[in-house]
Order: C-alpha cells, then sequence, then structure tokens
C-alpha cells in the first residue's frame, strides 16, 4: 500500500494551484491564527482533494464517460460535484438520508445527481460501490484515497506561509483524510499536529487503542461531517507517528466553539468546522509560547440555530 508522502502533497500543491482558494488565515490571539477554510469552493477544505483526485485521473487518461460517483456525508459530495463540474463530466453522489438539506440542495446546484440511502455512511458507500461496479463510473472516496489526502494537505504551506514560526495545527477528525495530508506536510516541516474528534466519534481514538482500523458506532452534532465509522489506514498511520498528538471533546464543547465563533466573530460555520476549536483549552492546552493554527474546516450549515432570540 502506497503510504502517503509529502512529494504526494507537493504534487498535489501543483495541480489544485489556481483552482482552490488559498487559505485565509486570520489573528485570532496572541499565538492563535484560524485558517477559514470554510470560505473554500463548496464551503470546506473538501475541493481540494477532490480537484486533486480527478486532475491526476486526467494526467493519466483515466476519466471514465460514466463520470464521478462518491459516497458522502455531504462535504466530500459537494466537493466532488464541483470539481466534476469543473471536468464536464457528470456526477452521481450518494448521501444518508438525514444529511442536512443544504447540502442535498448545493449538490443539485452543482448538476449532481442525488441519491439518498441508508443512515449511516456505510450504508450509502456500499450503494455507492454497486453503483461504480454496475456503470463503469470512477469511484471517489470521501476521504480514504492518497490523492484525497495529499490535496487537503496543501493546507499546511499556505498555512505556514502567513504564519512565521508556527509550532502546531489543530483539525478534525472524521475519517481521516485531512489530518493524514496535513499530518504529511507538519512532519515534514517539523511541527506538531492536533487531531480532534467527537467523543462520540471516535473512529481514530477507537484505531489507536486496538492498534487496527476498527469500526465504531457514532452519534455526535457533528456526525454529519465527522461520522465516518472507521478512520483510513493512512490517517491512523500518521497518527501513530511522532508529532501527532489526539484528543476526544464532547458535543457540548462543541456546539460552545460554533456558538462562539458566531457571536465573537460572525463566522456561521457547521459543528464539525469548530471541533478543533473546541479543544483549545479544554482537551489540548498549549504550551507557553506555542504557536497554533486551528483548521476552520467547513460552513455547510443552516445557521438559523446560531441567532440568539
Amino acid at each position: 500500500m502506497h503510504r502517503l508522502t509529502y512529494d504526494d502533497v507537493e504534487r498535489a500543491a501543483g495541480r489544485v494551484a489556481g483552482h482552490v482558494r488559498p487559505v485565509i488565515v486570520g489573528r485570532a490571539g496572541p499565538n492563535l491564527w484560524l485558517a477559514l477554510e470554510h470560505m473554500q469552493h463548496t464551503g470546506s477544505f473538501k475541493a481540494r482533494g477532490a480537484h486533486n483526485f480527478l486532475a491526476a485521473h486526467r494526467e493519466a487518461g483515466t476519466l471514465p464517460e460514466a463520470g464521478v460517483t462518491i459516497a458522502s456525508g455531504g462535504n466530500a459530495g459537494l466537493a466532488c460535484a464541483w470539481a466534476a463540474r469543473q471536468e464536464g463530466m457528470p456526477a452521481t453522489v450518494f448521501l444518508p438520508e438525514n444529511v442536512p438539506h443544504v447540502k442535498v440542495a448545493g449538490l443539485r446546484g452543482y448538476g449532481a445527481d442525488v441519491r439518498l440511502v441508508g443512515t449511516e455512511y456505510a450504508q450509502t458507500l456500499a450503494a455507492c460501490e454497486e453503483f461504480a461496479a454496475t456503470t463503469g463510473a470512477l469511484a471517489s472516496h470521501a476521504y480514504d484515497h492518497p490523492l484525497i489526502a495529499a490535496g487537503a494537505g496543501t493546507l499546511v504551506d499556505e498555512i505556514r506561509a502567513t504564519v512565521p514560526g508556527l509550532d502546531t495545527v489543530v483539525v478534525a477528525v472524521g475519517g481521516g483524510g485531512l489530518l493524514a495530508g496535513v499530518a504529511a506536510a507538519t512532519r515534514h516541516h517539523g511541527l506538531r499536529t492536533v487531531a480532534v474528534e467527537p467523543v462520540d466519534c471516535r473512529a481514530l481514538s477507537a484505531a489507536l487503542e486496538a492498534g487496527r482500523v476498527v469500526d465504531v458506532e457514532v452519534d455526535s452534532v457533528a456526525s454529519d461531517a465527522l461520522g465516518a465509522r472507521r478512520v483510513s489506514r493512512d490517517a491512523l498511520a500518521a497518527a501513530q507517528g511522532d508529532g501527532v498528538r489526539c484528543v476526544l471533546v464532547p458535543d457540548a464543547e462543541i456546539v460552545r466553539a460554533r456558538q462562539a465563533l458566531w457571536d465573537d466573530r460572525r463566522l456561521a460555520v457547521e459543528h464539525a468546522g469548530a471541533t478543533a476549536l473546541a479543544a483549545l483549552g479544554t482537551a489540548y492546552v498549549p504550551a507557553d509560547g506555542e504557536r497554533l493554527a486551528v483548521v476552520v474546516c467547513g460552513a455547510n450549515t443552516d445557521p438559523s440555530d446560531l441567532v440568539r432570540r
């Protein structure tokens, strides 16, 4: 199995340059920056991996007429549909039946064929795999593919260009694509990565305890984006290496952090987008002088519950 490296991230950076929005990094405290990747195309960092995936297949001449298909909690599907539209090819996106309606509407806006199957990602994935096998569509993945993860990792060099003396990058973890890509880049530069999971969506923590990828139950306010039942092997390998710290946060802290981003900064993000920030000062206490960048990873949410009445 190919193990993700910084070379993969560098190649991805060449493919996504000029196609994705460079991340906006805002200072949020003396040693704290927010990487506002929720302002990326499609409302999440997933656009990076989706473009890298299809661009690499275009380079290899392996884009089929049947198009591309993906199973997603929403954000990866949006990114896949957006990238497919750039390539002029059809996208068929499988989603759980309980996905937020804002994501379904966004997908249809990108011209995707949306199919709602099951209530958990594993059920949705099975339907997607059957579709790919019967139609010849190119099967993408929400997180478990080196091209997807490498695209996500392109964030790191953009953050480093803005934050001199950066020590640590803090990311939320669902299936682990963002973690795998970010860790490949941070390890190359001698930086630390903090991986943050909801207490009740802990595929990475469970895999670390077992020493292998295992299935977990998922039940969190952030499960629509972070609700993978199993983490990728690349993410597990990253978490087992030097320079990665894994922590858990309860839903109450995620809800608090999301509300604070709105109240204090007028940033409307989904619960997954606030999960990394929720760890600071609770599950992860920075050392004196430690310079951190927290990735705010997604904005595909109905913001009506953020407005205090």
